[in-house]
């Protein structure tokens, strides 16, 4: 029986340089380091791990991406843009939310999402 999703990770090829956006530009800090090669943050208690293990994967897969939910994504926007993140498309309302989609070093997607009131 499925309990729950342990972790999301990301493929990339240069650990160092994903490490400097995960952590300086998106703020993120290290919950685990597991051998210099498997990195875990803790996103209020979800797992985003980045790991250049497993060398069958391919970073910056066509597709993918995690949405990270923001209190202010204007501000959250401005400050990514600010320290050179890849912003892949521009702040866009739906329904329900605001979405802005950023790319990290290998071309993952990392979706900023932010509920409008009302919203659960």
């Amino acid at each position: 029986m499925i309990k729950h999703i342990a972790f999301f990770a990301y493929p990339v090829s240069n650990l160092e340089r994903s490490r400097k956006f995960y952590e300086d530009v998106l703020g993120l800090r290290v919950s685990l380091n597991f051998q210099d090669m498997w990195i875990e943050y803790d996103i209020s208690g979800v797992t985003l791990a980045i790991t250049n293990m497993i060398k069958e994967l391919k970073p910056g897969a066509p597709g993918g991406f995690i949405g990270i939910e923001v209190d202010d994504i204007d501000s959250e926007v401005a400050r990514l843009k600010s320290k050179g993140a890849v912003l892949k498309l521009d702040t866009f309302d739906t329904p329900g939310c605001r979405i802005a989609v950023f790319a990290d070093p290998d071309g993952n997607g990392i979706n900023l999402h932010q509920m409008k009131p009302g919203r659960c």
